[in-house]
């Protein structure tokens, strides 16, 4: 066997060490982990690295082309801002959390260069960022782990939406109630789309971009009383 064929043999041997769940494979899932522990859209250009790297086919952590740009586009944003209208007027006055939630976003003042960061953030760091980690990146190593039965599915689904609202702890438990129902929201989207995250996307940026928008012009109170006075 000549050298050029035993190096194609080690490249193979290490793309699907990378895509399997042995020593490389953990290893890589826990850079990306890390990746997550320092901004989210650090762990998400890991998880692009790493399918380049493992020849992993896109359309596995939910890049696959939509049938439709536009109505995907439309379809999620119509989706995130009503999600968002929903969880403010009616499920977490519900709950009994008031009507303006004291966090971090409210504790740094939204300036309007301010709310202008956070709403491009909320649309690569939530939309696109949290998606590929939350849904397309952990539904595949976790299918990969558990298999693609429906109680794996719903097994990945309510444990990836659990992290997905252990990672909002600044936002308090009202906010991490928040993010329960869009975890799972947004997972049942992801699953029902075929796994494929565009919509997603669309969805969690217009639903982080309104949540900007409440806060920056001070309708929380009002949105917060429309339903439970």
């Amino acid at each position: 066997m000549n050298s050029d064929a035993i190096t194609s043999e080690s490249a193979i041997d290490f793309r699907d060490s990378l895509r399997g769940l042995g020593p490389v494979g953990i290893v890589a899932f826990l850079i990306v982990l890390a990746g997550a522990f320092v901004l989210m859209p650090v762990a998400a250009a890991l998880i692009l690295f790493w399918a380049w790297l493992s020849k992993t086919p896109w359309r596995e952590i939910g890049l696959a082309r939509p049938k439709s740009w536009i109505g995907g586009a439309v379809a999620g944003i119509a989706i995130g801002v009503a999600l968002k209208f929903l969880l403010k007027a009616v499920i977490l006055p519900y709950i009994g959390a008031q009507a303006v939630n004291h966090s971090v976003l409210h504790d740094m003042g939204l300036q309007p260069a301010t709310a202008i960061n956070l709403a491009l953030y909320s649309i690569y760091g939530g939309g696109f960022a949290e998606e590929l980690v939350f849904r397309g990146y952990l539904f595949e190593r976790l299918g990969k782990l558990i298999g693609s039965s429906t109680i794996a599915t719903l097994f990945i689904l309510v444990f990836t939406t659990a992290l997905f609202a252990s990672a909002h702890w600044q936002l308090g438990p009202f906010g991490m109630a928040q993010a329960v129902v869009t975890g799972l929201t947004l997972g049942s989207i992801y699953l029902a789309t075929g796994r494929k995250l565009w919509v997603p996307m669309f969805v969690h940026a217009a639903f982080d971009v309104t949540s900007v928008w409440m806060i920056y012009y001070g309708y929380e109170n009002q949105i917060a009383h429309l339903v439970f006075k």
